[in-house]
């Protein structure tokens, strides 16, 4: 039992997204805890407010255009007008509100008291709030997440990130996203979709670092076909403002002009100045928060969940270590968050699907049968349009278990929680044989795929 007259509160929760939320409310209201939260902008954190949901109803949005021609094709007499911005981003605003106010109603049934003011570190047991009060917690656990940024480089003031990208006046003629992960080429595809000209520009040879390269190359080829233009190996030294717009100088001499520059180029744990070096709490090359596996950090009475841990870095694996940390501590149940075969989706169009192992992973692990399909899927290939679709599955030689999935099209985020149910629980290439399938769909071809493509790894 906790000893509350020593302390103010049994928890202190620093940050309001989804993980320290989950913290919060299963110690509050299953573990019985006496819990506090601070945020010092808005519930809900990046995922809610500035990320995941913002970005994908902007995907669905930017996805109309090409379905309208699709209806064409199909008969449907039916024309895309013009896309109105502010009654778009009005009806986000009104959505996000909604979300936020539905954190804030779980923590007050859970008992949880929220502070709306900046929290920092004071010392092993307190937190002081930016308007100088003193709060005591038995236990502190931070969940402040990450943040944008935009590298030190001359005119680095011209660029927007994309915690801004929500609340542009209105959207511009051309776009210059710079960088090469899944949050550049999702804001490119969407952007893209909205009718923006889209250059994307990366100072690598490949985008999608750490997902299969085939499937990566696949997805690539796509996004150039829908009209974006794909400059790699282009690394931005300077950005400069003229009349013709903003001009990108590359490191190789060339430029690019638009009328926006969005830097996403990577994200770092959200350390800055909250008291952390004083207190011993020890942290990484990035500045992210080293903790174990019960997300305990070298200071016993503190915690750290979500991406200011840089472990992985997406929002349900934050909710699962928030889960995780008040089930050990308030619940005396001890839990690991688990982060094998996490499987995640690059909401571009199309979409890319992928959990498990890479090829280039598995290949480096020990002999694997490599099984693929690139097709035509039934519903554009009547519409006339050229997309294919990409689904591949890595087996491990001897046990025959399917080591990765990935899939490169649409739908291929909704497909791939479905496989990863799969991959989880160890299912082998046989099993995928025995399932009949579903016809006619693209989900099939992965219960249908029977000879193998390729071996790789060592003989």
């Amino acid at each position: 039992m906790t000893d509350r007259a020593a302390f103010d509160f049994d928890l202190f929760v620093i940050g309001g997204g989804s993980g320290g939320v989950r913290a919060a409310r299963i110690a509050a209201a299953e573990g019985g805890a006496k819990v506090a939260l601070a945020e010092e902008l808005r519930m809900g954190g990046t995922c809610v407010i500035r990320g995941c949901v913002p970005k994908k109803l902007m995907v669905y949005a930017g996805a109309f255009p090409a379905q309208i021609e699709d209806a064409r094709a199909y008969g449907w007499d039916v024309r895309a007008g013009g896309f109105d911005w502010p009654r778009f981003r009005s009806q986000l605003e009104a959505e996000l509100t909604r979300l936020e106010t539905a954190y804030r109603t779980t923590l007050a049934n859970a008992g949880v008291q929220v502070f709306d003011t900046r929290a920092t570190l004071s010392g092993a047991h307190q937190v002081t709030l930016a308007d100088g009060r003193h709060i005591s917690a038995k236990h502190i656990l931070i969940a402040t997440g990450g943040r944008p940024f935009v590298p030190d480089i001359a005119g680095a003031e011209l660029a927007v990130t994309s915690n801004e990208m929500f609340h542009l006046d209105h959207l511009p003629r051309r776009a210059l996203v710079v960088g090469g992960g899944y949050i550049a080429c999702e804001f490119a595809s969407l952007l893209q979709g909205l009718g923006v000209q889209v250059t994307l520009a990366y100072r690598g040879g490949a985008i999608l670092r750490g997902f299969d390269a085939e499937a990566r190359d696949h997805l690539a080829a796509a996004l150039a076909a829908r009209g974006i233009d794909m400059r790699l190996n282009a690394d931005v030294a300077a950005l400069s403002r003229s009349t013709a717009g903003i001009t990108a100088t590359l490191k190789s001499g060339g430029e690019i002009t638009a009328d926006l520059v969005l830097y996403a180029t990577g994200r770092i744990p959200n350390v800055a100045g909250l008291g952390l070096d004083a207190l011993g709490v020890q942290l990484g090359p990035r500045g992210q928060i080293i903790v174990d596996d019960y997300s305990q950090t070298a200071v016993p009475s503190i915690f750290a969940v979500g991406d200011v841990t840089d472990r992985i870095n997406l929002t349900p694996v934050a909710i699962r270590q928030g889960h995780a940390f008040a089930d050990t501590v308030f619940r005396g149940i001890p839990t690991k968050a688990d982060h094998t075969n996490v499987a995640s989706a690059v909401f571009t169009t199309p979409e890319l699907g992928s959990v498990g192992l890479t090829e280039e992973q598995a290949a480096a692990q020990g002999r694997c049968d490599v099984y693929t399909a690139s097709f035509r899927p039934m519903k554009t290939l009547f519409a006339g349009r050229g997309d294919r679709m990409l689904m591949k599955l890595i087996v491990d030689a001897a046990t025959q278990r399917v080591l990765g999935c990935h899939i490169v099209g649409e739908g291929a985020g909704e497909m791939i929680q479905l496989a990863a149910i799969a991959v989880k629980m160890g299912a082998t290439k046989a099993d995928f044989d025995a399932t009949v399938a579903v016809h006619p769909t693209v989900a099939e071809e992965l219960v249908t795929l029977r000879k193998a493509t390729r071996s790789i790894g060592p003989a």
